[in-house]
């Protein structure tokens, strides 16, 4: 049968996927010229370039919500970046979208993010007000565009233009005439957003932050706990905790694929161009679930997100950041060889904030007891 190439991969892709797909063959390309490979597409290329690079494996050991080594179950930002790409890749098959590019655009969205989940991320926002600021989506951009160091040729991974604007999620690198990132990319937002709702939910009932009781006005979870109930009524109660959590992934999943179908239908939606240039989002929820979603941001927001066991470690350790930030502001030569190049470029705060963002919870805490802690 023979070694399958690339132009066959792209022509499969136009005569399989829907026509408002992004097709690998029209990529608008890569910043620094590459030949193409000869038997895999564009977006998986990008694909591997992300899962191979270092700030990848560095989520392993980067905190979700609960400090990261706290214990064997909570989620780490690699296992959310992990389940954020399976439900990308679900949504894009059943809408017969491109699974490659929403896959890596899922794989790399929180490349850029620093130690200690959101609480490291205002720290670092707050010391950086005066020098263009901080922001993991950005960050997540210029980890792949410069700060990872893989290639001769240039700095970065070199991916695709499409990969780069889902990971952007904003309209900076986005063509004047586009309104709107691809399909593609709205799905991986999207994903994240059930991603970290459903399992954060799933970590604080697992590890008792949460208790069921308080759940009673959470729309969704009663709604399913409901349905769950009739069909095993004796099931014990972990594994019907965690079935529950499945259902609410599954049902989140699927009524995304219905309306955003619907969306695309009202539309008249013919070609990706059309989807860029929407005075809307065409991938999301029925304004039921978005409701009843919301409902349910709201209550990890008010109860678990600043669940005082949280906001305790979060206090250190944005002290502990906070301090950091200051003494390597100081003692430049500290930052590493690869940093240190930037500070006459972009100046020290920069230099220092991409060090400190890079880091991983252990070594940003290691670092504070050598040099910091007293």
């Amino acid at each position: 049968m023979g070694l399958r190439t690339r132009q066959q991969w792209e022509q499969k892709e136009r005569d399989w996927l829907a026509s408002y797909a992004q097709s690998s063959g029209d990529s608008l390309g890569r910043q620094h010229a590459e030949p193409p490979h000869p038997f895999r597409p564009e977006y998986q290329r990008d694909r591997d370039r992300i899962i191979h690079s270092s700030a990848f494996r560095r989520l392993e050991y980067k905190t979700q919500v609960v400090l990261s080594g706290t214990g064997d179950h909570f989620r780490t930002r690699l296992t959310h970046t992990i389940e954020v790409a399976a439900i990308s890749r679900t949504a894009a098959r059943a809408l017969a979208l491109n699974e490659d590019l929403a896959e890596a655009i899922a794989l790399a969205h929180d490349l850029g993010h620093s130690p200690f989940g959101h609480a490291g991320e205002y720290t670092l926002n707050q010391l950086m007000k005066d020098h263009g600021g901080f922001e993991h989506n950005r960050q997540s951009l210029r980890v792949v565009d410069e700060l990872e160091m893989k290639y001769p040729e240039f700095n970065g991974l070199n991916l695709s233009w499409e990969t780069r604007e889902g990971i952007s999620k904003h309209v900076a690198i986005t063509s004047a005439s586009y309104t709107q990132p691809s399909l593609e990319a709205q799905i991986a937002d999207s994903a994240d957003e059930i991603a970290y709702s459903c399992n954060d939910l799933d970590d604080a009932l697992e590890h008792c932050l949460i208790a069921p009781e308080e759940l009673k006005d959470i729309v969704l979870w009663n709604m399913l706990a409901e349905r769950v109930n009739q069909q095993y009524s004796k099931l014990e109660f972990t594994r019907r905790r965690r079935y529950l959590v499945r259902c609410l992934i599954d049902h989140l999943v699927e009524d995304l694929c219905q309306q955003s179908v619907a969306n695309l239908e009202a539309a008249g939606i013919r070609t990706a161009r059309d989807a860029r240039q929407a005075p809307q989002r065409l991938i999301g929820f029925s304004p039921v679930t978005r409701a009843n979603l919301q409902n349910l941001r709201d209550f990890l927001q008010e109860h678990f997100y600043y669940h005082p066991s949280i906001s305790r470690v979060n206090q250190r350790t944005c002290m502990a950041l906070q301090r950091l930030f200051e003494f390597y502001c100081q003692h430049q030569r500290l930052i590493g060889h690869q940093a240190a190049l930037r500070i006459k470029k972009e100046g020290p705060a920069r230099a220092v904030c991409d060090y400190l963002s890079g880091m991983t919870d252990g070594y940003a805490l290691k670092m504070y007891d050598q040099y910091v802690g007293n």
